[in-house]
This record gives C-alpha cells, sequence and structure tokens, in this order.
C-alpha cells in the first residue's frame, strides 16, 4: 500500500474583478477542462452553485481513488465533499455510510440527502430509528457503524466509502475513541472521507491518517467565506474590537485594540450608562458597590436583544453558557415586551408549532411549558439547550432556518454540527462551567462558536459580538479572535467490549498490533521524541552541576544527601502530626444520627447543619455526611469542611420519608433548622466533638534525626568553607535528577503505552472469566498472556456497547436482573446509565422499597460495582463509573404507564433531560435483549423498550 499525505493549503476563488497574467489564464483554462471532463462536473450541475478551491481539491483526490481529511471554518461548504463521496458510489455501483456524531444530525442530514435523491436510495441507521438500513446510501451515528464492524455485518458488502463528518469529535473523552475504532477498521478498499473543522494540527492527524489508510490528500482551508467582524457591546453600544486600520480577517499577532473601545471601557468603570429599555433605575449602580473593570454593571439580555435590532445583526445565536441562564433570558425579553416578528410572521410560527407538536398528548402539554414556549417563539425569541425536549428544539431549528424565530440563547452544544447560520453570534462571557470549575474559552472553542456568524449567499459580512462584562480584557479577547489554535488531541483508550472483539477477531498479539496504530500511540510516539532530546539536555546539566559540587575535602554528593534525610524526615513528621490531627476532626462526623444538628465553627462550611444522611461506613478519606444547611442547601461534609471539627449541639426531628431532591421538603426543614439555631436552649445540650489538641512531635525529640545529624556534623565537607555554595549546586543537581527520573519514566511509559492498558484489560477479563487461555497456553506450549480466546461470557460482552459495559455483563451473569419486571429493570438499567449534573443530591425513593425486588437488584448492583472497582485499581485500570440512582424513580413511574407530570412532578429533572435519558435507557435495554444470557431476561427487556417507547420519549423527527 502506498502511504502518501499530501497536504494543500487552498486559497479563496480568484476575484474575476482582478485581472491575470497569461500564464495564469492558461493554468485556469487547463484546470477548466480537466474539470470538466470528471465526475466532478456531473455533480456540480447538481448544485447550482459554485465550488471553491478547496472543495474542488478535495473532490478531485476523492475522484483519484485517494482518501481525504477537510479541514475548513464551520460553514465553509466541507459537507459538499461529502456529498460527492455518495455521488461516486452511487455511480459506481457502490454503497456510501455517512457517520455523524448526534442523532440530531443523522436526522438533518438524512432528510438532506432524500430530498436530492430520494428515499429509496437512502436509509437511516440510529441507535432508535432504523429506515431503509439495506439502501445504498445509510446515514448513521458512528457508533452504529463502529457495531456493524464488530458484528462482522452483512450491510458491509459493497461498502466503497465512508463520510465521517464533525471527525474532530474524536477528541471527546468519552465518545471519541468510536471515531478511532471505525478508522483503524475499516477494510483497505473503502475509501475515507475526513470532515473536521479547522484544527492546528490537521497535517499530523493526515499522517497518521496515510500511516492506518494508505495515500491520503490533505486540504486545509482557513478562508472563510463570509468574513467575520469582531465586536464588543458595552452598555448598548457597539463598537469594533480592532483599530480602524486593521483587517478583521487577518488582523495578525498582537492586533491594536481600538481607542474608542478601550476609553469607553474605562468610562463604564467610573459610571454606568442607562440601557436602551425599561425603567431608568436599571442603569443606575448600586450604592456601596465599586465599579469593576470590564464594562461595570451588564448589559441586560433585552438590551443586548435591542441593540441587535437597532444595528441590524438579526437574526442571532445567544451563548449563554447555562441552561438556566437561556431560559432566564427568554424571560427577560418577554417581561421586556420584545417582540421582533410581524403579526404574518407570529401566525405562520404558531401553525408551524402547532403542526411539529400535534403529536404531544394535550394533558402533558402544561408540564412541557408549551404554551410559554410558543409564546416566545411567536415573538421571536426561543432558548435551545440539552434540557429542553427535543421536539421543542427541532422546532426552534426549523423556525430559525427559515429565518421567523430572530434570536436563540443557546448552550454551546448548538455548536456542534446542526445547520443554524445566523448573521451574528453573541458570546456573554468568556468563562464557562466544565462540570468541575469555571475555566476560560479557548481560542479553538471561540473560533467554533463564532463560526456559525454569516450566512452564505445572505450576507455580506458575520459578526461576533462580546458584551461587556466585568473582568474582560479587549487584549485578552484579540488574543482568542486571532488565533486559530485548536489542537486535535485523541481520548483513544481501550475498553472491555473493544478487548474481547479485537481478541475474538484477530487474536491478541494482532489485536495490540492494531491498537499500537492509533492515533492515540502515534502522538505519544511523536511526543517520545522531544522528551529525549529533553533528557540527552538534562543529562549534560547534571555533569556540569556535579562537576560545580566538588569539595576539595570530601565527597559532597554524599553530604548533601545527608541533609535531603534530614530535611525529608523532617517533613515526614510534619505530615504524620498533620494525618493524627485530620484522624481526630473524622471522628467528629463518626456516629452521627438523622436529625443531629452540627456546629461548624470554621471553615468553609461555617455554620449550623441539620444531618440527613449519615453516610455508610468511612472511606479512605473519612465520614461524608449529608446535611442540610440554614440556607437550604443540601451537601455532603468531609474533614476538609469542618475545619478543626463539628460540633453536635441539638437534635432536630425529620419527617419520616424527606426528600432533599422536593424543593418544599428542604425549606420547612431548613426552617426549623433556623428556629433551632436561634433558640438559645441548643446551648445547654452538652456538645460533642470538640478536638483536643495534639502533642507537636519536636523534630529534636527523633532519635532518626538525631543520629542523621550527627553524621553530618562528622562529615568532612561539614567544615568547609564554600559548603554553602557547594550545596546550592548539590540542591539543582538534586532537583534535575528528580526531573530527568521522571522524564525517563514518562518516555518509557508513553512507549507502547496504549497496549500496555489493553494487556491489564485482558488480565482484569482473565480473571473474570470473560477471556480465558487457550489449550496450548494451558499445556505449557506457549505464552499465556498471549494465547487468549473469548469464552461464553465474553460472547455476551461483545454485544455489550454502553459505557458500564463489564459491570452491565457482571449483572447478566451473576443474575442481578432475573426476578425484575419491565418497569424494575428500566429503573436498574438507568443507574448505570444515568449521570446527574450535580453531586449533592439526596437519596432517592426506591418504588417498593428497599426489600423489594428492584431494592434487592439495585443492592446487587451496588455490591458488583465495588468488586469490579477493587479489581480494577489493583490492575491499575481506570475504574468504572459509580452508580447513580437519581433517575430510578422517574424511569419507573414512566415504564409502569405514569402520565409525564406525575414522574416530573417533585423532581427537579426537565423534561429534555428526563426524554434523553430514557432514550440512552432504551438503548442498552435493547442490547440487554440481544446478550442476556436468559430467555426470561431478554423478553423482559423487549417488554421494557416498549414501556418506555411511548409519548413524549417515542417521538422521532424522521
Amino acid at each position: 500500500m502506498r502511504v502518501v499525505a499530501r497536504t494543500r493549503k487552498s486559497t479563496p476563488s480568484p476575484d474575476p474583478s482582478v485581472e491575470l497574467s497569461p500564464a495564469e489564464r492558461y493554468a485556469a483554462a487547463r484546470r477548466r477542462a480537466e474539470v470538466e471532463r470528471t465526475e466532478l462536473a456531473r455533480f456540480r450541475e447538481l448544485l447550482g452553485f459554485p465550488l471553491d478551491e478547496f472543495q474542488v481539491d478535495a473532490c478531485l483526490a476523492l475522484e483519484r481513488g485517494s482518501g481525504v481529511l477537510v479541514a475548513a471554518p464551520t460553514g465553509a461548504g466541507k459537507t459538499v465533499v461529502g456529498e460527492f463521496a455518495v455521488h461516486l458510489a452511487l455511480e459506481s455501483g457502490r454503497k456510501a455510510f455517512y457517520t455523524t456524531p448526534i442523532k440530531a444530525l443523522s436526522n438533518q442530514k438524512y432528510s438532506d440527502l432524500v430530498r436530492r435523491y430520494g428515499a429509496e436510495k437512502v436509509g437511516l441507521l440510529t441507535g432508535d430509528t432504523t429506515i431503509n438500513g439495506d439502501a445504498p446510501v445509510v446515514v448513521m451515528t458512528t457508533e452504529v457503524l463502529r457495531n456493524m464492524l464488530y458484528a462482522g455485518s452483512s450491510t458491509l458488502q459493497g461498502l466503497g466509502f465512508v463520510v465521517m463528518d464533525e471527525v474532530h469529535y474524536l477528541a471527546d473523552r468519552f465518545r471519541g475513541p468510536v471515531w478511532e475504532e471505525v478508522i483503524i477498521h475499516l477494510t483497505d478498499d473503502v475509501q475515507l472521507v475526513s470532515l473536521s473543522a479547522t484544527v492546528s494540527n490537521a497535517e499530523e492527524f493526515g499522517d497518521w491518517l496515510a500511516t492506518v489508510r494508505g495515500d491520503t490528500t490533505v486540504v486545509v482551508s482557513e478562508h472563510r467565506p463570509v468574513p467575520l467582524g469582531q465586536h464588543v457591546l458595552v452598555r448598548g453600544e457597539l463598537l469594533d474590537l480592532y483599530a480602524g486600520h486593521v483587517d478583521p480577517t487577518d488582523p495578525g499577532v498582537d492586533p491594536p485594540i481600538n481607542p474608542d473601545l478601550s476609553h469607553l471601557l474605562r468610562r463604564s468603570n467610573r459610571e454606568e450608562i442607562p440601557a436602551r429599555r425599561g425603567p431608568a433605575h436599571r442603569g443606575r449602580q448600586q450604592q456601596g458597590r465599586p465599579n469593576r473593570p470590564g464594562g461595570g454593571k451588564p448589559t441586560p439580555r433585552f438590551a443586548v436583544v435591542d441593540a441587535l435590532e437597532a444595528d441590524g445583526l438579526l437574526p442571532a445565536i445567544v451563548f449563554i453558557f447555562s441552561r438556566a441562564g437561556c431560559q432566564g433570558a427568554v424571560q427577560q425579553c418577554l417581561a421586556a415586551g420584545v417582540r421582533l416578528t410581524t403579526p404574518a410572521e407570529a401566525s405562520r410560527i404558531r401553525m408551524v408549532v402547532e403542526e411539529k407538536c400535534a403529536a404531544v398528548p394535550p394533558e402533558d402539554l402544561p408540564v412541557l411549558g408549551y404554551w410559554e414556549f410558543a409564546e416566545a417563539l411567536s415573538r421571536g425569541v426561543a432558548a435551545h439547550h440539552a434540557g429542553m425536549l427535543p421536539l421543542f428544539k427541532e422546532t426552534v431549528e426549523d423556525l430559525f432556518s427559515q429565518g421567523l424565530v430572530k434570536v436563540v440563547f443557546a448552550t454551546e452544544t448548538l455548536a456542534l454540527g446542526i445547520n443554524m447560520p445566523a448573521r451574528s453570534v453573541v458570546l456573554e462571557k468568556l468563562v464557562k462551567w466544565d462540570g468541575s470549575s469555571h475555566v476560560d474559552v479557548t481560542p479553538g472553542e471561540y473560533t467554533q462558536l463564532t463560526g456559525r456568524a454569516g450566512r452564505r449567499g445572505i450576507d455580506t459580512e458575520g459578526h461576533a459580538v462580546v458584551v461587556a462584562h466585568p473582568g474582560l480584557d479587549p487584549v485578552q479577547l484579540a488574543g482568542l479572535a486571532s488565533k486559530r489554535l485548536y489542537p486535535l488531541r485523541s481520548s483513544f483508550r481501550p475498553t472491555y467490549n473493544m478487548a474481547v472483539n479485537l481478541v475474538a477477531q484477530v487474536g491478541r498479539d494482532r489485536a495490540r498490533e492494531v491498537l499500537e496504530t492509533s492515533f492515540a500511540q502515534f502522538q505519544a510516539d511523536r511526543g517520545v521524541v522531544g522528551l529525549a532530546r529533553q533528557a540527552q539536555s538534562h543529562t549534560e546539566a547534571l555533569d556540569g552541576y556535579a562537576k560545580a559540587m566538588e569539595c576539595h575535602q570530601g565527597d559532597f554528593a554524599e553530604y548533601a544527601s545527608l541533609r535531603r534525610q534530614i530535611t525529608a524526615r523532617e517533613k515526614d513528621l510534619t505530615r504524620a502530626e498533620a494525618s493524627a490531627r485530620r484522624a481526630e476532626v473524622a471522628r467528629t462526623l463518626d456516629g452521627l444520627r438523622v436529625g443531629d444538628v452540627l456546629e461548624i465553627p470554621v471553615g468553609r462550611r461555617s455554620g449550623h447543619v441539620v444531618v440527613i444522611d449519615p453516610g455508610g461506613e468511612a472511606g479512605f478519606d473519612g465520614p461524608k455526611p449529608t446535611v442540610l444547611t440554614v440556607d437550604r442547601q443540601v451537601r455532603k461534609l468531609t474533614v476538609a469542611d469542618v475545619g478543626t471539627g463539628a460540633r453536635t449541639v441539638g437534635f432536630l426531628r425529620v419527617p419520616k420519608g424527606f426528600t432533599a431532591r422536593v424543593p418544599a421538603a428542604r425549606r420547612d426543614l431548613a426552617a426549623q433548622l433556623r428556629t433551632a439555631v436561634s433558640d438559645e436552649g441548643h446551648a445547654h445540650t452538652s456538645p460533642k466533638g470538640r478536638v483536643k489538641p495534639t502533642r507537636r512531635v519536636a523534630a529534636t525529640d527523633d532519635a532518626e534525626i538525631a543520629e542523621l545529624r550527627r553524621r553530618m556534623r562528622a562529615h568532612p565537607c561539614h567544615g568547609c568553607p564554600d559548603r554553602e555554595d557547594h550545596m546550592r549546586w548539590a540542591e539543582r543537581w538534586a532537583r534535575l535528577a528528580g526531573e530527568h527520573d521522571a522524564l525517563v519514566a514518562r518516555i518509557a511509559g508513553r512507549t507502547g503505552s496504549i497496549a500496555a492498558v489493553f494487556d491489564r484489560i485482558c488480565d482484569v477479563l482473565l480473571r473474570l472469566g470473560y477471556l480465558s487461555q487457550s489449550d496450548a497456553a494451558q499445556s505449557g506450549s506457549g505464552d499465556s498472556r498471549a494465547s487468549l480466546e473469548v469464552t461464553a461470557e465474553g460472547r455476551w460482552l461483545r454485544r455489550i456497547y454502553a459505557e458500564n459495559d463489564l459491570l452491565l455483563a457482571e449483572c447478566l451473569r451473576r443474575g442481578v436482573f432475573d426476578e425484575l419486571d419491565a418497569p424494575g429493570l428500566a429503573a436498574a438499567v438507568s443507574t448505570l446509565v444515568y449521570r446527574s449534573r450535580r453531586d449533592d443530591q439526596g437519596e432517592p425513593h426506591v418504588p417498593g422499597g428497599p426489600a423489594s425486588r428492584l431494592g434487592v437488584a439495585l443492592d446487587a448492583t451496588v455490591r458488583a460495582w465495588s468488586e469490579l472497582d477493587d479489581l480494577e485499581t489493583a490492575h491499575k485500570v481506570e475504574t468504572t463509573q459509580p452508580l447513580d440512582t437519581g433517575l430510578v424513580e422517574a424511569v419507573h413511574r414512566w415504564a409502569a404507564g405514569r402520565s409525564l407530570d406525575a414522574v416530573l412532578r417533585g423532581s427537579e429533572l426537565s423534561a429534555g433531560d428526563f426524554v434523553r435519558w430514557c432514550k440512552q435507557v432504551i438503548d442498552v435495554l435493547d442490547q440487554i435483549s440481544q446478550a442476556a444470557p436468559t430467555d426470561r431476561v431478554r423478553e423482559t427487556a423487549h417488554k421494557a423498550v416498549d414501556a418506555l417507547r411511548r409519548g413524549v420519549v417515542a417521538y422521532s423527527s424522521v
């Protein structure tokens, strides 16, 4: 196989108004003649618009038989290359698979291809939808194609082209590895079309594709078809980010900032400028609060909409990195009287909404907030986020693409794939919550988010607008807007399902070789070259430091070692003292009861709390009781939260059946707590939990330190007049030696790192009986680790693709689900799928109680997870995600036939989240219906799927 990666940086099509030289005209004529004789010429007749240079380059390479990687900005028209692959497949009598990362994008692309080629030639395969799966062109999610490859599906016969849309998604931590699995396992005769956002290491990714797929042409275009202007909105006034002489399409490095913008941002620190709409007091600064840098008080969201409308910048997408913020923005606009539609447009919107939502049962409409949703749409305003019902999101997308909805407040999930171009994109802030902390938006994320600004063929310029907010630095913003740093980093890692499938198909030795061809290993091996150069420079520096610390009175390295040992021992004693004190603090959280009132004297949780769950057995870092604060917050207390220790100062009766997930219950109990702590009577309660001061262990009392100091003073170098100079060089040597040792370990760890993880995963599977040693290995005639076979249990695991694949297989093997009915099985499976957005939820109610069949099954599932967690830890394998029981009651109620109102009442779960998680539970239940070892469980899984797939959960847009 020829391994070639040709990279072409495409330029925009030449301006027809510019006079070409004779040589340029001749070259252009020859190129046109060459193109006219190709299949591409016939494809162009179907399009009705001219192709850009990068599209022509990629399509010609594809027609020559090469694989292609196309990296271009959002909205540049990359999908034309994928559609040309579909055209080539149909013309040559072969099949084409068009893969996408999400179902919504698959549905959209399916509709596009059906309009062009007809429903009989196009199919759709997603986790919950199957339409014409044997068609010559099939749109699918990437996971579906991966599952086909492992199952050896007959649908793969005749496959000629695979289009991987949004291939940069392989950097996603949770689902990214699937892209690499598909790329590695596709047969050599399949041409691969990889469509990516602009990434800074496209050439590196192309080199890897050439290594694993053969001849690959890399086409990179950084040209936006619609130029993008950069602006800042300060108190209702829109200003350019850059100085007037700067070209916003090519600002260069450290471009100068617009002086008017800098002046207005500074002035806004001293005075407030009234907003355009609403009462005058909205613009006044609160007394006693100093101005903060970056624009003072943030601009109200309705005022942002006013400013965009006044400057002719609608339609717009306003990115707010919060679901609640998106919904709140819509409510603000409605309350402020925002109306962006004409009566005719509002009437058309209401008709579309009624048609789209006709399938929703009337009794569910109030629960879903339908009337508020429809009213906002009729005014041209909408939200778009993952917590919304999929039907509502699709309605918003449809109306926005028609130009009827003018402003959409969205979270960053909108930035992926869905075709919703706008004239303007607005970012409310440049900081977002990543699930664990607030982090700055990166240059790559900024490019992705603002890439939707500018509608090709409609707008002459797109507009990226950042709303001035506290902390906004225009220089930092210019750095975000002018950089194109978006490196693609592999997230590939072996999984249990991957391991058993590879061993079954190619054996363990070949499986290791396959995994070593991954992009993750490719990047790791390339990184080793740089690390090795760094290690060599370390070695040379260490030799120089050793020479500089030489002492004429003796071995100074030995003397320096004694001093380091003394320092290390002193640190050990300090840590031991801190550990003892921590243990004493932890004891104040032991033995608590539900209802105990605690006083936390100092620390980040200082104040009074009431225990609502004393927690289970104390773990490595001490007990973690769940408590309710006086301001109704549910928290898990840790040793780090309670400072010098918690004190039990009273007792409250917690109502039977108290559920922390119910806001009213939290409110009532917090009120009781406030009353109790204000009552002086609790002061007479005997306080429990005072921490006695520990006796400090003096270093002078330690025999080991005394001996080390005696040897140090007796050493010849101790009397050297240049001792401290030598010691400074010795400290430098020791620090660099530590860095060098760590670097050498990193080099060793990177070489073959993916295969090493695979080996450890195989060891876990061997221990649990999903793999076994072959007869040759057992007889001693072969390598026991190399000769592995898949057992009967392993064959079940081959058909389980859930994130917690091995835990699910263990539950099936142990018969955990055998006695459950359909609602119970659905509820139990939800614990393997669901991931709460918050970590302070109280314990949910288990239908039937702990002694019910479901309660017993959940206990058995927890035990299986705990044992698996211990085994994975022992084998140094990434541990399985812990269970989350937060969806148990809701799923059980829905599968039992309860109404949507009954399911969501008293819950903080949104309807959209509920539907999304239900579909994921259905996906796993489908796998159980194929993989379960008993007929009873397979039948129950089928019934559970039918029980869940009703009402709003059953809706599909195709």
